[in-house]
Protein backbone atom coordinates (compact mmCIF):
# COMPACT_ATOMS: atom_id res chain seq x y z
CA UNK A 1 0.00 0.00 0.00
CA UNK A 2 2.67 2.64 1.02
CA UNK A 3 4.50 1.91 -2.26
CA UNK A 4 1.68 2.17 -4.65
CA UNK A 5 0.94 5.64 -2.84
CA UNK A 6 4.67 6.54 -3.24
CA UNK A 7 4.65 5.68 -6.79
CA UNK A 8 1.42 8.21 -7.40
CA UNK A 9 3.82 10.95 -5.79
CA UNK A 10 6.93 10.02 -8.28
CA UNK A 11 5.03 9.02 -11.20
CA UNK A 12 5.96 10.97 -14.49
CA UNK A 13 3.90 10.44 -17.22
CA UNK A 14 1.74 12.89 -17.25
CA UNK A 15 4.54 15.32 -17.12
CA UNK A 16 5.38 15.27 -20.54
CA UNK A 17 1.43 15.94 -21.26
CA UNK A 18 0.97 19.10 -19.34
CA UNK A 19 4.89 20.33 -20.36
CA UNK A 20 3.16 19.95 -24.02
CA UNK A 21 0.16 21.75 -22.95
CA UNK A 22 1.74 24.54 -21.75
CA UNK A 23 3.79 25.11 -24.74
CA UNK A 24 0.71 24.94 -27.41
CA UNK A 25 -0.60 27.33 -24.51
CA UNK A 26 2.34 29.60 -24.54
CA UNK A 27 1.94 29.45 -28.46
CA UNK A 28 -1.94 30.20 -28.75
CA UNK A 29 -1.37 33.50 -26.48
CA UNK A 30 1.90 34.53 -29.06
CA UNK A 31 -0.54 33.75 -31.87
CA UNK A 32 -3.23 35.87 -30.66
CA UNK A 33 -1.33 38.30 -29.81
CA UNK A 34 0.45 38.99 -32.84
CA UNK A 35 -3.26 38.49 -34.39
CA UNK A 36 -4.07 41.81 -32.37
CA UNK A 37 -1.00 43.49 -32.38
CA UNK A 38 -1.39 43.45 -36.68
CA UNK A 39 -4.46 43.67 -36.66
CA UNK A 40 -4.33 46.96 -38.54
CA UNK A 41 -1.93 45.94 -41.10
CA UNK A 42 -4.27 42.31 -41.90
CA UNK A 43 -7.88 44.54 -42.58
CA UNK A 44 -5.76 46.38 -45.08
CA UNK A 45 -4.22 43.74 -46.97
CA UNK A 46 -8.08 42.22 -47.40
CA UNK A 47 -9.30 45.64 -48.40
CA UNK A 48 -6.43 45.80 -50.91
CA UNK A 49 -7.37 42.26 -52.04
CA UNK A 50 -11.09 43.50 -52.30
CA UNK A 51 -10.31 45.89 -54.55
CA UNK A 52 -8.03 43.97 -56.63
CA UNK A 53 -10.49 41.84 -57.67
CA UNK A 54 -13.45 44.27 -57.82
CA UNK A 55 -11.29 46.22 -60.45
CA UNK A 56 -10.31 43.18 -62.36
CA UNK A 57 -10.21 43.61 -66.29
CA UNK A 58 -13.58 40.82 -66.89
CA UNK A 59 -12.51 40.09 -70.58
CA UNK A 60 -14.92 41.98 -72.22
CA UNK A 61 -13.76 45.23 -71.57
CA UNK A 62 -15.41 46.30 -68.14
CA UNK A 63 -14.60 46.01 -65.56
CA UNK A 64 -15.22 43.53 -62.70
CA UNK A 65 -18.46 45.24 -60.76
Amino acid sequence: MVEKMKALFVEEEGQGMTEYGLVLGIIAVAAVGALVALRGEIVEMFNNVKAAVENRPTGDGTSGS
